[in-house]
């Protein structure tokens, strides 16, 4: 099936699909409404004749009364036993509250662990905050309710309970991530409602719309060229590509609102969201955090790491990942469509339409290229990423590209927003209460007591650091309370240095892939809804599989090659 054959697809062609002879339906001129046209006196019965552009939302129910005559190529009579069509059925009411099952299975799992007693050396609050943050992990994952409102139950009851006073509750609330994802959520309105999304779709499409795997490469690739200009990859994320991929799955008829979303927009928004995982972990400025593993590892091991070293160690397995992931997902969690050889031509024909660009889209432009620039070199001049953000959003408001209106009624936004900063406030406060270093130490003596080679105790320690990132809600946090411990272990059981230093930071990018809050770039592309929950886990289940396999394998002997042991 081809891009141009959806119905309201890329380039608005009508659907190819055929149809019986029987009740085969061919267009007629546009006509503003439906016209009444006499039956013969025999038949006490009307009939219809409509356009294409005034058929009813919902199709005919066909009844033994009803027959279709074929006028010409562009007409059709509809004969009705009925002057009245029958009235279409009942929409059922939209649950209320939440789904009661699911809540108590949430609930079920934080009073398990609530009960059971803390381990010795884990303080009573840090337990109790373990059991809460559990049981809202478990909540966002059956939701019971939308996922702000469970992360707000969440924090309800850590508050209520006493494990969490207002200011730890809601402390993340003034992190930078999840205010620079919302406002990112702000500039792709502005960049749909323009037309400018749609406009450089097009100019994709034209060059590499012939796959829908080569569209998605290209965009991989662009994402990972920018990856070490610009230090944020939620601001990759939420203010680059998501406003691309997102206009160019709705231009290509795949939208989560009208049960399409498998046609393109799941296949590119998942492979995008991982791949982001990968370029953030090649590159030293590629991350935000990058840097502390940086500097604690000059602490731990008295070498300091440079950008050189770090991007020749990710280059080759990197650029494996890059490859390989898409066509993964490619396999077992396809696109509907996945060839248009006729798009690139027909997509030129649409630019062509479009003319030059319009007042606010040379607006959004610039506001774009502002923000994208001050992303790369505002920190020279003092500019924070969040700061850079404000400043494009400020000029698209000043000038009404878009509304503050608008802005309030981006609930995907607030949303995210809401359930991203409730989850780093636990898991920052389950650090600051002592139970990371608690877990870090327990792992670090078993490890030491095994008696291993440092070869299977490298590879231990990297699982366990990997997997220990469901807790954590920033990949910052992860580092801050794990690297050191688990790079001295290593380091201890004989394993290199330099090679542990730099698979640590290297990991601490990529076990961002298993959860849709583990990293920057998550929040942004799950909250379009185009990916269950349930399905976004298990792919990033089956992926951090092959990141362990590529990265310990392939990485171990590209790092023997280049002599960092």
């Amino acid at each position: 099936m081809s891009i141009s054959m959806m119905r309201g697809g890329l380039f608005g062609l009508k659907s190819r699909t055929s149809v019986p002879k029987s009740t085969r339906v061919a267009p007629t001129a546009a006509v503003a409404s439906p016209r009444v046209i006499p039956a013969g006196p025999a038949k006490h019965a009307r009939s219809l004749s409509f356009s294409a552009g005034a058929m009813p939302a919902r199709p005919l129910k066909q009844t033994a009364f009803v027959s279709t005559t074929l006028r010409s190529r562009r007409s059709v009579t509809v004969k009705a036993a009925a002057s009245t069509p029958a009235p279409a059925p009942a929409t059922p009411p939209a649950p209320r509250g939440a789904n009661m099952k699911n809540l108590a299975i949430s609930v079920a799992c934080g009073l398990v662990l609530w009960f059971i007693p803390a381990p010795a050396g884990v303080a009573v609050k840090a337990w109790k905050l373990l059991s809460i943050f559990v049981g809202t992990i478990v909540g966002i994952i059956t939701m019971p309710l939308p996922l702000g409102a469970v992360a707000m139950i969440g924090l309800g009851v850590a508050m209520s309970t006493g494990v969490l006073t207002f200011a730890a509750a809601f402390s993340a609330f003034a992190s930078e991530i999840p205010w620079l994802i919302a406002i990112a959520f702000f500039l792709a309105r502005g960049f749909i409602k323009t037309g400018l999304g749609n406009r450089i779709s097009y100019l994709i499409v034209a060059a590499f719309g012939h796959t829908t795997l080569g569209l998605t490469y290209s965009l991989v690739f662009a994402e990972a060229l920018l990856a070490p200009a610009i230090p944020s990859v939620a601001a990759r994320a939420g203010g680059i590509f998501l406003p691309i991929c997102k206009a160019l799955a709705k231009a290509c008829g795949s939208d989560p609102e009208d049960g399409t979303e498998r046609k393109m927009g799941a296949f590119l928004m998942t492979t995008m969201f991982q791949t982001s995982c990968i370029s953030s972990s090649m590159f030293i400025t590629a991350m935000a955090a990058n840097p502390l593993s940086v500097n604690l590892a000059s602490s731990a091991i008295g070498h300091t790491i440079t950008w050189g070293e770090w991007a020749l160690a990710a280059s080759v397995p990197g650029l494996m990942a890059l490859i390989l992931i898409p066509l993964f997902l490619y396999v077992v969690y396809p696109p509907e469509v996945k060839e248009s050889p006729e798009a690139p031509l027909l997509a030129k024909e649409k630019l062509k339409e479009l003319g030059p660009m319009s007042g606010d889209e040379k607006i959004m432009a610039v506001a774009l290229v502002v923000t994208v620039a001050l992303w790369i070199g505002g920190k020279a001049i003092g500019v924070g990423s969040v700061a850079a953000a404000l400043i494009g959003l400020t000029a698209l408001l000043v000038t009404g590209v878009i509304s503050w209106k608008e802005c309030l009624a981006e609930g995907g936004a607030w949303d995210t927003l809401t359930w991203f900063a409730a989850l780093i406030a636990m898991a920052d406060y389950l650090n600051k209460y002592g139970f990371i270093k608690w877990l870090s130490a327990q792992v670090v003596g078993v490890v030491s007591g095994m008696g291993l080679a440092w070869q299977p105790a490298f590879i231990v320690i990297m699982i366990l650091y990997f997997y220990a990132h469901y807790l954590f809600a920033s990949g910052a946090a992860h580092i801050g309370a794990m690297y050191t411990a688990f790079l001295s272990v290593m380091v201890a059981c004989g394993a290199p240095p330099v090679v542990c230093a730099i698979a640590l930071g290297i990991f601490s990018n990529l076990m961002g892939c298993t959860t849709h809050y583990g990293i920057g770039s998550a929040p942004p592309y799950f909250s379009q809804k185009y990916v269950p929950l349930s399905t976004w886990w298990g792919l990033g289940g089956a992926i951090s599989v092959i990141h362990l396999v590529l990265w310990l394998g392939v990485g171990s002997i590209w790092w023997k090659l280049i002599g960092l042991y």
